[in-house]
């Protein structure tokens, strides 16, 4: 039995999965829901995975597999989804990871943001951060956002992605979308060349260095609205890692830009929805006077507690808006414990209630 590309894809598709495997020695293998689930058939051979890499892969790509041992770049299948692929090496052999990007736009209701968010997608300027573990589904909320400013405000977006996911239409704004590698050769120059074209927002797939991270402060210092990820589970680990990336003599300077210049951070994890699918856990805190004082004087330990009185700002913090999806019966108690920041706390707290969960 040979394994087709687009067949698999079409899988994919119709299993409506977040992720398709290739790897020598296993079978073709989904993500759905979360749990990883191959498909019927035979192991992958080196010949078949070489084979499903060259159906897809751009020539400048392959030759950066071959030099670098791995290469990542976006790619549409027909009018079905878009794929973001990562193509590997391993024990000699070629891989593949392709995450779908499904074609359809969500709205902020649908991937679970309160209204309030809203309100921060009409400011002029500042940062907006979107962080969270490798796929807990970053993109696709800066994607609901970016499409949301699109449909309600004019203006220019520029999106700055590695590689570009979700494609955008001019709506009411104009919106330039870059690919590093085939337009711009890095995040930091890709910013510092959008100050010259007229921006209004200014998306950042991933605040990955230092010069990225400082490029970004100073865009949205200088009067521009911008939107960056960052791998961290909380606001407070947020500030600390971006404060940590600075040197010594340049750490007080950082935290009085980011107290001016930081405008929210939503944090988000995927959690394993009851009946099937998948559901955002979201901390959210928007920037007060009161937490722009902690940023400057660090002491964003203290951050959590003001999360927890700023409900009517929008704010919720993991544990909170965990439990509120186990009360809803969206996702399971045991789920929650995962989840939580504090697995200690929300275990007590879960069986303070009298729920059951399964045992350490």
């Amino acid at each position: 039995m040979s394994y087709e590309m687009n067949e698999l894809l079409d899988l994919v598709v119709e299993q409506n999965a977040s992720d398709l495997h290739l790897q020598v020695g296993q079978p073709p293998t989904l993500r759905i829901s979360g749990s990883m689930t191959p498909i019927e058939g035979p192991n992958l051979t080196p010949a078949d995975t070489e084979k499903l890499m060259l159906s897809i892969t751009p020539d400048s790509h392959i030759s950066n597999v071959k030099l670098n041992g791995g290469s990542d770049f976006g790619f549409a299948f027909a009018d079905k989804a878009r794929f973001r692929v990562s193509v590997l090496k391993a024990k000699g052999n070629y891989g593949l990871v392709l995450r779908q990007i499904p074609y359809k736009m969500f709205g902020l209701r649908d991937i679970g943001l309160p209204d309030k968010i809203r309100e921060l997608l009409y400011r002029p300027r500042g940062l907006i951060l979107v962080t969270g573990p490798t796929g807990s589904g970053k993109s696709t909320t800066l994607a609901s956002m970016i499409n949301y400013i699109n449909e309600h405000r004019d203006g220019h977006i520029i999106t700055i992605e590695d590689p570009i996911e979700y494609y955008h239409n001019h709506k009411r704004c104009v919106v330039t979308q870059r690919e590093i590698g085939s337009d711009v050769p890095s995040f930091a120059e890709a910013i510092r060349r959008a100050l010259r074209q007229d921006p209004d927002i200014i998306l950042v797939g991933e605040m990955r260095d230092l010069e990225t991270i400082e490029a970004a402060i100073s865009a949205a210092e200088t009067g521009h609205l911008v939107f960056g990820t960052l791998h961290t589970n909380s606001a407070a680990k947020t500030i600390d890692r971006i404060v940590d990336a600075f040197p010594a003599n340049m750490k007080d300077m950082i935290r009085t830009q980011l107290a001016s210049s930081v405008q929210a951070v939503i944090s988000q994890v995927l959690c394993k929805k009851i009946g099937g699918g998948r559901i955002a856990g979201y901390e959210i805190m928007v920037t007060t006077t009161s937490i722009a004082s902690l940023i400057r004087e660090n002491k964003t330990f203290r951050i959590p507690s003001d999360i927890q009185t700023g409900a009517n700002l929008g704010m919720i913090t993991m544990d909170t808006h965990l439990m509120s999806l186990v009360n809803r019966e969206l996702i399971t108690p045991d789920e929650a414990v995962e989840k939580a920041q504090d697995p200690t706390l929300m275990r007590e707290k879960l069986l303070a209630t009298g729920v059951k969960l399964q045992e350490l």
